[in-house]
């Protein structure tokens, strides 16, 4: 491999697994995360809803839970926060029978904990005795995180609860009803103590797990490679050495942005159908689009004239207006779509926004350098000809034979 396309080669392949990377690593959030008293936990867990983390140590001879769950971008000093174990095991009705350790605010900044019995859905989260002996109930408040912290004794044999969290506004000292929001009305699950297993209730787990499939797929295939794609076909042509390789690389990533891209738009279809209720527009029609535009340049591929054809001209221009435009178009239903998954499911996802925003950035630092660099080989090519024609016709001419035509 010629060194200029082992470069471009290499850079494809460090951005793409760059994005994969930061993406993954956003799964596990909480194993970066420290706490105040230096308390350590044998095992945590990214809630799915609601930017909110549990860590615990369960010890099941004992029945003895120790937990920490945390609520993250609690900036205001008038929210309450609680997490609750549903006695009853019953994820459909979780909040019913919910026994609760609730966090809400002071005047002296620190959140006063305490536990509630939750009878029903009408709960004021008045405060009450709740049915599992405890001890170590704490609340904190720092840096937009409030975390609640406490010893639960769970009856001998239990392996698995029903747990749900919520978080919502205060009424001078007394909580008022949290939001009906999808993320609010999603944020329970049943947990496996011993293994971290969970399933959450009314499909919301795979629900979560469709929504960040579609994520990954539409921004690994419109979003990285197929600009990675007209990168490779825009600057590695200029050297002549990578003819034809450029080509295959750039059929390649182009075909397998599209095959990703595919499987992406699928799995847009189903999230959609199956939210009934719940409509993003602008983002869905974007979606239809990028996958019109992209089976065009499918079919563009499959028709491609010869380059000496005289209709070819016409092909470039279609094929690069097609090109660019879906690039463009992905790149902004990419943010589109980031968007929806924060109102969806909290903020955590600032964070692949942030990456993919960085892998752009990226792609776009190393497009303007290789735009300058091609320009000046181009450039000192064409000096290059034009001194070699300028040479060859000056000794033509010495010989007898310039450019005017020889008297026979």
């Amino acid at each position: 491999m010629v060194p200029n396309l082992r470069f471009m080669f290499l850079v494809s392949i460090l951005i793409t697994t760059l994005f994969t990377k930061t993406t993954l690593s956003q799964t596990q959030t909480c194993s970066s995360q420290t706490f105040n008293n230096n308390e350590k936990f044998s095992t945590c867990r990214d809630l799915p809803q609601l930017t909110s983390y549990l860590h615990w140590t369960f010890d099941q001879s004992t029945g003895k839970l120790d937990i920490a769950f945390r609520r993250t971008g609690i900036t205001s000093t008038d929210r309450w926060v609680a997490w609750a174990i549903n006695k009853n095991k019953d994820l459909t009705s979780a909040m019913t029978g919910a026994q609760a350790l609730v966090a809400v605010p002071q005047s002296n900044g620190s959140p006063k904990a305490y536990t509630s019995d939750i009878a029903n859905a009408g709960t004021q989260l008045a405060e009450s005795n709740i049915s599992y002996p405890h001890s170590k109930l704490s609340a904190t408040h720092t840096n937009g995180e409030v975390t609640i912290y406490a010893s639960l004794n769970l009856p001998i044999g239990t392996t698995s609860l029903v747990h749900l969290w919520q978080d919502g506004p205060m009424s001078g000292t007394a909580p008022q009803a949290h939001a009906m929001s999808s993320a609010n009305q999603q944020s329970k699950e049943s947990l496996d103590l011993t293994s971290g297993v969970t399933q959450q209730g009314s499909g919301g787990g795979s629900l979560s797990r469709r929504r960040n499939t579609h994520g990954i797929l539409n921004a690994v295939s419109w979003g990285v490679l197929m600009p990675l794609g007209a990168v490779i076909a825009r600057y590695l042509k200029v050297f002549k050495s990578a003819d034809p390789a450029w080509f295959y690389l750039h059929v390649t990533c182009q075909t397998a942005a599209y095959i990703v891209g595919v499987a992406g738009w699928g799995t847009g279809l189903k999230l959609g159908s199956d939210s009934v209720g719940v409509t993003y527009s602008t983002h869905r029609a974007l979606g239809i689009t990028l996958f019109c535009l992209g089976t065009l340049q499918v079919f563009a591929l499959l028709l491609r004239p010869n380059k000496d054809h005289k209709i070819r001209i016409y092909w470039n221009f279609y094929h690069w207006a097609i090109g660019y435009a879906t690039i463009i178009i992905s790149i902004i239903n990419i943010f589109k779509g980031f968007n929806a998954l924060e109102v969806s499911a909290g903020d955590r996802y600032d964070n692949w926004k942030h990456a993919y925003t960085g892998i752009i950035a990226a792609l776009g630092g190393i497009a303007v350098l290789l735009e300058a660099y091609t320009w000046i080989i181009v450039i000192k090519r064409k000096k290059s000809e034009n001194k070699f024609s300028q040479g060859m016709n000056g000794t033509n001419g010495a010989n007898g034979y310039g450019s005017r035509p020889q008297q026979v």
